[in-house]
């Protein structure tokens, strides 16, 4: 059993701060930036950064649908760090400034992956999955942020 990591990142032309209130507004904006992928979403406690815990399934395949209850933190300014209560998962937001009224958002997700042959698939296929589903979530923060 290996740790499997996913990174994305994207630069959003908009001020850092204002990118990061977006992320860690889980009772409004956040909802809103959510690809298909995702479903059954409830923030359960707080919800905005610090202290919020929310629900959601995260469908990364047609077999794959994991059940994810996350407590949201903000260790270091520009920093949310989302531990699922469920698994061993951590998904780790970034967003520093990249120029003026520019920000740079770094979002990265790591777990305990599988042994075995299962395992190798995993850490070769599921970190390209997970990308394609972060990168969508910036994307519409990009147009959210950009309008």
């Amino acid at each position: 059993m290996g740790q499997v990591e996913a990174t994305t990142q994207r630069e959003i032309a908009a001020d850092p701060e204002d990118v990061f209130d977006a992320l860690a507004d889980y009772s409004g904006t956040r909802r809103q930036l959510l690809p298909e992928h995702f479903s059954e979403y409830e923030v359960r406690e707080g919800g905005d950064g610090k202290g919020t815990v929310v629900h959601w399934k995260l469908q990364a395949t047609s077999k794959r649908i994991r059940d994810c209850l996350l407590e949201v933190d903000e260790p270091t300014d520009g920093q949310l760090v989302e531990k699922d209560r469920n698994s061993s998962m951590v998904t780790t937001w970034v967003v520093t400034p990249a120029g003026e009224q520019r920000a740079q958002v770094v979002v990265t997700t790591t777990w305990n992956g599988a042994g075995g042959i299962g395992g190798f698939f995993e850490k070769t296929f599921a970190p390209k999955g997970l990308g394609r589903i972060y990168d969508a979530i910036l994307a519409n923060l990009a147009a959210h942020m950009e309008k």
